[in-house]
């Protein structure tokens, strides 16, 4: 269970931590009687209890951090494509100094708009393009699921594991391969059926979509979309699920098992003051287990101890680095190799995974 004064306690020093790592000055600090202005972009609505909700809850930290020498905008449900470079454009017209975007499809309209306001600092969540004024910024999501996959198994009675996908970019392909792996970990039968709805935000398209992994003899559902809908499904049809990026245990007090929780309070609180500082430079970020970015939910009912001891003990491996997801050997769907025995995937290959690992059935689309 998160005890939340431990997790802003981590999420703080993680704050000093990466004002640290970016100690290269980019121009002068910003005189203390002017409020920072800062914009936020979400790709859905701040009340999705999921992905864009806790992105707010970063907002709100920041506001609770600096007070009133800071000025903050969002803007919600922000479409991936021309709209969300609109936005963008228009956040940086009306004098935010710092704007944080937070989609993976909100990356070239990000990269596009920061190429025409040097002066502005971006932040764009989940990508990998980078400039003089754009930094990015990743949670290690998969460490979590990796977690996941084996509560998963130890707890499903048909031994098959449903998963909600969004869409197939590396963030969401690399969540799949790490449910599996770590399902695989304790039942090296473990099927994983996988429903791709193309939204990261319809409540409806997400329940039809649990509804027919439950038809086809899922008894846990997954998820990388952002409406609790399908972990309320499970509630009602007696199955387990997954939250996703906030913990959903309250829409589902007897199917919850755990939820994945995004925390980016330290990393929005730490750019905020580098950019104040007159600190702030570009870079890339990835927080895992062991920085705060990422915690497990409170664990329902449903989990016995011994799946608890047992990803519990997996979770702390990952935490001090002894252990990584993705350590060879591994294969790809098609039997090639690409990791040889005792090598850890690296970042890059991560952030453009675009294959299944070896096991799951089904194409990408």
């Amino acid at each position: 269970m998160i005890d939340r004064r431990r997790l802003m306690g981590v999420a703080t020093s993680f704050a000093i931590a990466v004002a640290a790592t970016f100690v290269a000055s980019s121009g002068p600090a910003m005189a203390q009687s002017t409020p920072l202005k800062v914009g936020f972009v979400y790709v859905g609505p701040i009340g999705d209890h999921g992905w864009s909700y806790q992105h707010h809850q970063g907002l709100l930290a920041v506001k609770k951090e600096f007070g009133d020498k800071v000025e903050t905008t969002y803007v919600e449900n922000v479409p991936e494509g021309p709209d969300a470079e609109r936005v963008i454009d228009q956040l940086a017209s009306q004098g935010n100094k710092l704007i944080i975007t937070t989609s993976f499809g909100f990356m070239n309209p990000t990269v596009k708009v920061a190429a025409k306001y040097p002066d502005i600092k971006f932040e764009h969540m989940t990508g990998f393009k980078r400039s003089d004024n754009l930094a990015t910024a990743n949670i290690r999501f998969y460490e979590a699921r990796y977690i996941a996959g084996i509560l998963a198994a130890k707890v499903s009675k048909t031994g098959t594991i449903g998963y909600i996908g969004s869409f197939p970019i590396p963030e969401v392909v690399m969540g799949i391969n790490a449910t599996y792996l770590g399902a695989k970990s304790v039942n090296p039968a473990i099927k994983l059926k996988i429903i791709w709805v193309s939204t990261w935000f319809d409540p409806g398209k997400e329940a039809d979509a649990a509804k027919a992994l439950a038809d086809q003899g899922v008894d846990i559902i997954m998820q990388h979309t952002d409406s609790p809908a399908p972990v309320k499904f499970a509630e009602e049809r007696k199955i387990f699920a997954v939250g996703q990026a906030s913990d959903m245990k309250a829409f589902g007090p007897n199917s919850v098992l755990t939820s994945i929780v995004d925390n980016w309070n330290g990393y929005y609180i730490a750019r905020v003051k580098a950019v104040m500082d007159g600190t702030w430079k570009t870079g890339d970020v990835w927080g895992g287990f062991n920085t705060g970015m990422l915690a497990m939910g409170a664990y329902g009912p449903g989990v016995s101890a011994d799946a608890k001891a047992l990803a519990d003990a997996a979770k702390d491996k990952i935490s001090k680095g002894d252990f990584h997801p993705f350590t060879g050997p591994m294969k790809k769907q098609d039997g090639t190799e690409f990791l040889k025995a005792g090598e850890k995937i690296a970042d890059k290959d991560l952030a453009g995974m675009n294959f299944y690992v070896e096991g799951i059935e089904g194409a990408l689309p």
